[in-house]
């Protein structure tokens, strides 16, 4: 998986390849999927969610640049396996999931794995404000954009990944980079297609 579908593809961070060796993502699908769950496309994991791509998470990963004294806000927990994979490159993390019994199941198996990741329920697109500043918000949920909670819990030179756009339209991938000065930039990372994120200031449910 590592190899050919994602160095070969431009993934080029080391730590962001190694975390994705170390994480075995077959414990995080149902077990029958498992027999499929490094091949590079999306898997449902139950509540109308998905579990990303490979490819698009380690994307995701490698544009947030984390750090390993960073602390970052995974917003979407799942089935917890991005989740996972930034508690190896972090120094903290906090991962929010609307569905309580996603979050109650991704919380169990981080857990028996050794991941150290505080799981909790609630509005992702209110973020979670005990844990802030976050260094890094990553999003596996396509919003409308970028919700007014993230930037207040962005610490300074904070780094925003999330999809933008409408749930089964164009959307495309984008890296939000805020300055020490408070100046935003936008990069562009692609088209991409993921579920909603539903909340407050998300796509209504």
């Amino acid at each position: 998986m590592v190899e050919e579908q994602l160095a070969r593809r431009g993934i080029g961070d080391q730590r962001v390849l190694d975390a994705m060796r170390r994480v075995p993502r077959h414990l995080f699908v149902e077990a029958t999927a498992a027999p499929y769950a490094y091949e590079d496309h999306p898997m449902p994991i139950g509540d109308g969610q998905t579990i990303s791509q490979p490819y698009i998470v380690a994307l995701m990963l490698e544009a947030a640049r984390i750090g390993p004294e960073d602390a970052v806000l995974d917003v979407g927990t799942g089935s917890g396996y991005a989740a996972a994979i930034a508690a190896v490159l972090a120094h903290r993390v906090v991962s929010i999931e609307r569905h309580a019994d996603l979050a109650v199941g991704a919380a169990a198996t981080l857990e028996a794995l050794g991941y150290r990741v505080d799981v909790v329920t609630g509005d992702g697109t209110l973020g979670w404000p005990a844990g802030a500043p976050y260094d890094a918000i990553v999003a596996a949920a396509t919003g409308p954009s970028v919700p007014p909670a993230w930037w207040e819990q962005l610490a300074p030179g904070g780094r925003i990944v999330m999809p933008v756009g409408r749930p089964g339209r164009a959307q495309r991938l984008a890296l939000f980079e805020r300055d020490d000065d408070g100046a935003v930039r936008e990069t562009n990372l692609g088209g991409v297609a993921f579920v909603p994120l539903v909340g407050e200031h998300g796509w209504p449910a």
